[in-house]
């Protein structure tokens, strides 16, 4: 009964991310609230369902396919600060290949900050958040639900990487990204990103506090 349940629960979370991004839900939706309150409520939504969906991994029977180490949660402790730090120096920075970013038509390929590593920073933290929580976590339901949400993050780049050619013109996109590319790797890092750090740091140290409260699990040393 709770694999049911668990499923039912991973079945919501797929439709409540499809079904409001399909064009005439979309439309509608963004008619009632506007671009800006539709992309609100889509990320609240989205990660109320994420938090539920976590909540729900730990319903099912435990099937071990591999045993907790210290070694795995010593490793997933230190990469998240990675992953708040690829989120920080990411989100409301010009990005027109991806989502997350702000002020897209200032983008500068010369300058092209964490675009610089990678097309999709926010997917890569999020691809990364899952690959961390996949080592510690070696039970069948945990496993379904980390490398399923891995491997949503690698479809979605490509998927974003279609659009965005189709909606720029593939001369544009590729006028904009072979440069950012071969920008100097120093220009990942940008003015405000010793306040980001900051930023990145704090909202690490709120999630070691309140991992027990949103994921049921403590991961204090």
């Amino acid at each position: 009964m709770n694999w049911v349940a668990y499923g039912t629960m991973f079945a919501l979370f797929l439709f409540s991310h499809s079904i409001p991004t399909r064009p005439a839900v979309k439309r509608r939706a963004v008619a009632a609230v506007g671009a800006r309150g539709f992309t609100i409520l889509y990320s609240l939504l989205s990660l109320a369902m994420l938090l539920l969906l976590i909540r729900a991994a730990n319903w099912p029977d435990q099937v071990l396919l591999w045993p907790q180490s210290a070694i795995t949660l010593t490793v997933t402790r230190i990469g998240m600060l990675a992953v708040c730090m690829i989120f920080a120096l990411s989100l409301g920075r010009p990005n027109p290949f991806s989502f997350g970013g702000a002020k897209t038509d200032a983008f500068d390929p010369s300058r092209p900050g964490f675009v610089r590593v990678h097309r999709h920073p926010l997917l890569l933290g999020f691809l990364l958040w899952a690959g961390l929580h996949l080592l510690p976590n070696g039970d069948l339901a945990h496993v379904l639900l980390f490398g399923a949400l891995g491997g949503f993050a690698i479809l979605g780049m490509r998927l974003l990487d279609r659009r965005r050619q189709k909606e720029l013109g593939m001369q544009t996109w590729q006028t904009l990204w072979h440069p950012a590319k071969r920008a100097p790797l120093r220009t990942v890092f940008a003015k405000g990103d010793v306040r980001r750090s900051v930023y990145a740091l704090t909202a690490y140290c709120a999630l070691i506090a309140g991992h027990s409260f949103f994921a049921g699990v403590s991961v204090l040393w």
